[in-house]
Formats: structure tokens, sequence, C-alpha cells
């Protein structure tokens, strides 16, 4: 394992202890993933038709995350390698965390990330030794982090700064950015987050000299902003250079709560036709949708709480109007609930490792392998294939296609009727597949064109969710779900 980029030389003998430590601590998943990690295939870009995400060399890219904001400051090394493995096993890809959420934060051994709370201030060493925890500090225990997520094929997507009550100046913030990206710029599984539920439109100087500065010490890694619940990152920064794809928030309310703004609900799918309409286009994904376990509208635990069903419907729906993948979150592993804490935040019932093994997170990578058993490239949002209803709320069927394939998902398994039209060949092999368990079951071929009518197995019911599956029967693609990429 290559030391870490950016410490001063005279650290490079403690940095080989330290490599050396972090080999044997993970040497179970480096031997899973350590013949073809992802970026493999070259850093991160955005795809030619400003849609999807792919590799240098062009292998696409579908972004699975799971969110763990706090993990820097709360799990320890072997906690961290247990949540890689479990998240690598579940096809999760990405994993989203915040390095500084607030001026005190420390690492669990005690180690701040900041000298004397001064963000100016980093609290860097020359290396220690990682084998001794009174020698091992906040930023070594960060480099843990994202090697633990390489030996295991996952990005690490950085926040270095969530917003802040009091902010620095931009140039702090540049100064910051610039610190962090240069330290990492080497770690080929780096993807930049700036903002951090933040509204950007209150610090446009602030958030655009973070970014710029992640952009000129990092130009190889993807740079994104996190912005505040029920709005998107188009709104701010579309046009700066430095964000390579946008990010949105639908936020944790039910369609009755979200009295506000445009009131989108949980019409996710919403967030993503607007941002694919704007021009340069960039790939956008709801970075923070309703959270698995989490009291619809997040703070009271008297209300219903959001289930599998649900978050599954997030997913597919949004990755069906056109977003370039999904991150999903648990309540208790999103802020790292541990049974050292007082209490848990917006009416968590379970501890951190209680919840790694949930039914939403098993599901995720189903839409991942589906969505990476077809072709990708040119994969676009078509609702004129719906005949008649495309219906509201849970009954909105959301349909994509892409070279030889249609596609359309249904939350509620309801009868719809498809316009074939020719609109991916002449003959079409048609299947369900059930977002639940990743299987497919052929249903029979249909001429392609004219309309059909389709009926979901089981009764019409929230969460007995379907899509179907419309192929070009010349093409022979695999199964669905059978994925051609990692």
């Amino acid at each position: 394992m290559a030391p870490p980029p950016g410490p001063p030389s005279s650290a490079t003998s403690s940095y080989a202890v330290k490599a050396l430590f972090l080999l044997v601590l993970l040497l179970p998943a480096t031997l899973f993933a350590a013949a073809s990690p992802p970026w493999a295939a070259g850093p991160l870009r955005v795809a030619p038709d400003g849609r999807a995400l792919q590799h240098a060399d062009g292998t696409p890219f579908f972004w699975l995350g799971d969110t763990v904001w706090l993990m820097p400051q709360k799990l320890n090394r072997e906690q961290i390698a247990t949540y890689f493995e479990n998240r690598r096993a579940k096809g999760f890809n990405v994993v989203q965390c915040c390095l500084v959420q607030f001026f005190r934060d420390k690492s669990f051994n005690g180690s701040p990330a900041l000298v004397d709370e001064d963000f100016t201030r980093l609290n860097f060493t020359a290396g220690n030794n990682p084998a001794d925890p009174a020698q091992y500090d906040y930023w070594d225990h960060v480099d843990t982090i994202i090697e633990t997520a390489a030996a295991n094929g996952i990005y690490v997507a950085l926040a270095p700064m969530w917003r802040y009550p009091k902010k620095p100046t931009p140039a702090q913030a540049a100064a910051f950015a610039g610190k962090i990206a240069a330290r990492y710029a080497r770690r080929p599984n780096i993807i930049w987050v700036n903002g951090g539920s933040a509204r950007g439109g209150d610090d446009l100087e602030f958030w655009n000299a973070a970014g710029a500065a992640y952009k000129r010490h990092a130009p190889e890694h993807l740079v994104t902003f996190h912005p505040f619940g029920r709005t998107q990152s188009s709104a701010w920064f579309h046009d700066q250079s430095w964000l390579d794809l946008n990010m949105f928030v639908s936020g944790h309310r039910r369609y009755d709560q979200d009295t506000e703004g445009r009131a989108f609900g949980e019409d996710n799918w919403r967030y993503v036709l607007e941002d694919l309409a704007r021009t340069p286009r960039k790939p956008t994904l709801d970075g923070e949708a309703s959270y698995e376990n989490t009291p619809q509208g997040l703070h009271d635990p008297n209300q219903p709480y959001w289930t599998a069903a649900d978050v599954r419907r997030y997913a597919w729906w949004s990755v069906f109007a056109g977003a370039a993948g999904h991150v999903y979150g648990e309540n208790s592993v999103r802020q790292v609930y541990l049974p050292t804490d007082r209490k848990g935040e917006s009416g968590a019932k379970g501890f951190f490792t209680e919840r790694l093994e949930t039914e939403g997170a098993t599901q995720m990578k189903h839409l991942k392998n589906f969505i990476l058993s077809r072709p990708v490239a040119g994969r676009v949002n078509d609702q004129s294939l719906v005949a008649g209803d495309e219906g509201e709320k849970y009954h909105r069927i959301l349909v994509t296609r892409g070279n030889g394939w249609i596609a359309a998902y249904t939350h509620t398994g309801r009868n719809f009727t498809m316009k074939l039209n020719g609109a991916a060949g002449a003959r079409l092999k048609a299947s369900w597949f059930n977002p639940r368990s990743g299987e497919a079951t052929p249903v029979g071929t249909h001429p392609g064109s004219g309309s059909v009518t389709f009926s979901p197995p089981g009764e019409p019911a929230p969460g007995n969710d379907w899509v179907l599956v419309l192929d070009d029967a010349a093409q022979k693609f695999p199964a669905p779900g059978q994925a051609l990429f990692r």
C-alpha cells in the first residue's frame, strides 16, 4: 500500500509503518478487491451526454451511495473495517461522510481535527505510529478511512466542512479546502462534497472559494455540492466550473408536510427533470432522500417511520427520471448512533451496528445491478411511452430507456399501458424485475409497436413495486440485474 501523499518527506518511515499496519488490519478486504478496483478503469468523469458518470476509459459508473456522516468522529478502526466490508457486500460503491462538522471535532481517541479549534490550523502531524492510539491523530484516522474504503473498492465522498453558524472568510475557506485536497489529491477513491446541508445562496463567495480550491488542488477528483433540504445545487452553482455534477436533497417530508416553496413532497423525480433541463447539462442525483427508519418529517418520533418500500421508491423514481445514481441512508447509521451516546437523533431506535442489516440497505444493490445490466450510454427518461395516465404521487409510473431497452417502474403494482412505437426494437422480450429480490421473470414477447397493457404480479398496493423490462430481442441482453460492470 503506497504511503499517503502530502506529509513532509521526513515522515516517510513512519508512514511506511502505518501502511504495514493497515495492510494487516485490512487483509481480508484487500484480498477481495485487490485485483481490479473500480478506479483501475481511470478517474471518474462526466459522460459525453452530460447525464451519467463514467471512468476515463468509458466504463460506466453508477453512484450507489450510503450515508455515515460522523464516521471520522465516532468510529474506531475496527468498526470502520466492519462497516466498509458490510457495505461492499451490499453493493455500495460510494460512502458520504463529513470531515469537520464542528471546530471542536475529535476522533475516537480524542485527537482534535483542528489546533485550538482554529479553522486555519489543521492538526496535521508528521505521521505517527498507528499501532499506538495515543499517537494516532485525527488525520491519520481519516487516512485509515480512505484506505479501508479503497481496500473494499469504495469511493469516499468527503464533505470537508459543514455549514457553520459563523463562517470564516472565503480566503480561509480556500486555504482550508486546499490543504485537505492537496493531502488527498493522489488518492484515487475521493469525491469532494462541497457544502453540507447548506443554503448555498447565503454564502456564495465562501462556497465558490472552497469549490475552486478542491478542483485546483485535486483536478482528477469530481466535485459536487450537498445543499439544504428540498433544494438543489444547480440553483446557485450550476454554471461554476468547479461543479462537475449536481446534487439535490429531496428531504424527509411526506406530501402533506411539504408546504413550502415548490412543495414537491415525495416526488424527488421532479428535481432530476429540472436539473437535466439546464444548460450545460450536468449529471444529478438525490444526495439525501428520506432515511430508512426515520420519522416522516425527520424530527417527531410520533410520526410514522419511513420503510424499505419508501427508500426503494425514492431510489427507483429518481434514477428512472434520469439521475446518475442514488444515495441511501439509514437513521442510526447516518448519525453513527452508538451505545455511548446519550440519545439518538430523529427518533433513532437501534444502534449503528444493529442497523447495518436492514431491508432497504440490502435491496439497494438491485437498482445498481439492473442499470448496469443494460447499455448505459444515452439512457434517458421517456414519459411519452406511457399511454394514458402516468399517475400521481404513489401511482406514478417512471420510464427510462436506453439503446435497445425500455424499463418502467411502478411503486404500487398497478396496471399500466405502454406505447411501444419502435422505441426499442422490432420485437421485444418482456420481463418483470423484482426490486425487492433482484429476480427477473420472463413473461413473453411483444411486437415493438402499438400499445400493450401490463399487469404486474400481486395485488396493487404501496410497496408491491415492480419494473417492467422490454428488451430488443435481437440484442440478446443478459437477464435484467446481471450487471455487466461493477
